[in-house]
């Protein structure tokens, strides 16, 4: 039996596809639309409305912005539903596609744990002649569908999380009751360790600085920011995802240095604009983040127009970044 809820979906989906779709339309409008269907997407237990969600999602995927594509590809991998699998393997076996939405399906397709995608991230690991950022990104993604399937999955006891993403890697197990962030960070920036067991020690940091009024936390923020030194674009960018997350002032400072180098890789920068967005209301991040809205690279120009977005909604206190329309009301498009 419909409930109400499924009942305002039926309307607001399309509406949403609409706005998502739509060159038109201001791109901070069309990520709020995209934030919105993944909330739909992503009930557990699912709806009715799941799957036409997931489907207004990637067919967004025709965009000409990378940013945008590869923020389509994370919410599907959030939306624990098979129905993302097919869009996103087509997404990665795209070689025309951009680097940074291909790295992005990659992980996706680890997120959902699909093991039968398990063949395709690992011939891709292993191709040489693939660019780094996906073939490191598949490395972790096969990595994390193999741990989940495991026995060390079962023995391990992981600290609860303050966050409900699904992360590229599930957080070290805690030793004991007193962590200790050295040896975390030491496991951090060790070259020599695979990428998953590094993503690891990150997002035990990351949950050692949650609340940001813990003891560990600005000690952990800091160690974080040590991986900005990181080789690896990608291992960067995580760094700079996971403080988006954090929303901590204490990785303001290396986040702006990481936004000010124009010698950084885009995707690193990009995360880094979108991880100021979500500090907008401390003093002076909106004047930081206005002055690369001429930045010579489209999707750190597209994403400081988000980041500033952001900043609205949290100056505002808005209670979610999305189009959510009063109860009864249709969404206008």
């Amino acid at each position: 039996m419909a409930t109400a809820e499924d009942t305002e979906n039926d309307t607001q989906v399309p509406a949403l596809r609409t706005i998502l779709t739509s060159e038109s339309e201001a791109l901070a409008r069309r990520f709020r639309a995209l934030f919105s269907l993944k909330h739909v997407a992503s009930l557990q237990p699912p709806t009715s409305q799941t799957v036409p969600a997931i489907e207004a999602i990637a067919a967004a995927f025709s965009s000409p912005s990378a940013l945008l594509k590869h923020e389509l590809a994370y919410c599907l991998g959030q939306s624990r539903n098979e129905a993302a699998i097919a869009p996103l393997r087509t997404v990665l076996q795209d070689k025309d596609e951009d680097a940074m939405c291909r790295h992005e399906a990659a992980e996706a397709l680890g997120a959902l744990g699909d093991v039968g995608s398990l063949d395709l991230l690992k011939e891709l690991r292993d191709d040489v002649k693939e660019v780094d950022v996906v073939r490191e990104t598949c490395e972790i993604a096969a990595d994390r569908i193999q741990w989940e399937n495991s026995a060390e999955r079962q023995a391990e006891k992981l600290k609860q999380s303050d966050f409900t993403s699904i992360d590229p890697a599930p957080p070290l197990p805690q030793a004991s009751n007193a962590p200790a962030i050295p040896d975390l960070e030491k496991t951090l920036l060790d070259t020599s360790l695979p990428l998953f067991q590094r993503y690891r020690a990150m997002f035990a940091l990351r949950d050692l600085s949650s609340p940001p009024d813990l003891p560990t936390a600005v000690p952990a923020v800091h160690a974080l920011a040590r991986g900005f030194s990181d080789p690896s674009a990608l291992f960067r960018h995580e760094i700079a995802f996971v403080f988006g997350q954090l929303s901590h002032p204490a990785s303001i400072p290396s986040l702006i240095e990481t936004l000010s180098n124009t010698k950084e890789a885009s995707m690193v920068r990009h995360e880094a604009a979108e991880a100021l967005g979500s500090l907008g209301d401390e003093e002076g991040v909106e004047e930081t983040l206005r002055r690369f809205l001429d930045d010579p690279e489209q999707v750190v120009r597209e994403s400081v127009v988000v980041a500033l977005d952001m900043a609205e909604f949290e100056k505002n206190g808005e209670k979610e970044y999305a189009i959510v329309p009063e109860s009864g009301k249709a969404i206008e498009v």
